[in-house]
């Protein structure tokens, strides 16, 4: 017969990890570690770049309605203003739609909650809209590097 203590032992597995077994499973998540969050830390950066596309992309067609509503678009006085108000200054909107060419009713901010920089007549084509990216500053390299409309298409 067995003592109650060996039964006990027995029947709930006291059997532990060494402590070798610990350090090489830490080594192990420290190395998926070191190869995985320096790939998921530029995502943001990425998503960020991506939006603006986006958006820069959706405020073209915006412009695009406003001129075959009013034959050009607005100029730079008027600026992306002129999408959801009509234009006040400068040559006005002969046939402005109701409720603006935005949805909700506001120009969108980029990404980096900066306002979009909107040119017409623009350098490369008719207009030219950007968003200079995180530093808020006309060109720059990587997360500082500008989002431009005329390198969208």
């Amino acid at each position: 017969m067995e003592t109650r203590s060996r039964m006990a032992r027995r029947l709930t597995g006291s059997h532990g990890f060494t402590l070798i077994e610990l350090m090489v499973v830490m080594v192990i998540l420290g190395i998926l570690a070191g190869l995985i969050v320096p790939r998921i830390m530029d995502r943001p950066e990425e998503a960020r770049r991506t939006k603006a596309a986006v958006q820069i992309q959706s405020i073209e067609q915006a412009l695009k309605l406003y001129k075959l509503d009013n034959g050009q678009y607005p100029t730079t006085e008027q600026g992306l203003l002129a999408l959801v108000e009509p234009p006040a200054t400068g040559t006005l909107a002969k046939k402005w739609r109701t409720g603006g060419y935005l949805e909700k009713g506001k120009v969108p901010k980029d990404p980096w909650d900066n306002d979009f920089v909107y040119i017409s007549p623009g350098l490369h084509g008719d207009y030219d809209l950007s968003s200079y990216g995180a530093d808020n500053q006309a060109g720059g390299e990587g997360k500082d590097a500008d989002v431009n409309g005329w390198e969208l298409k």
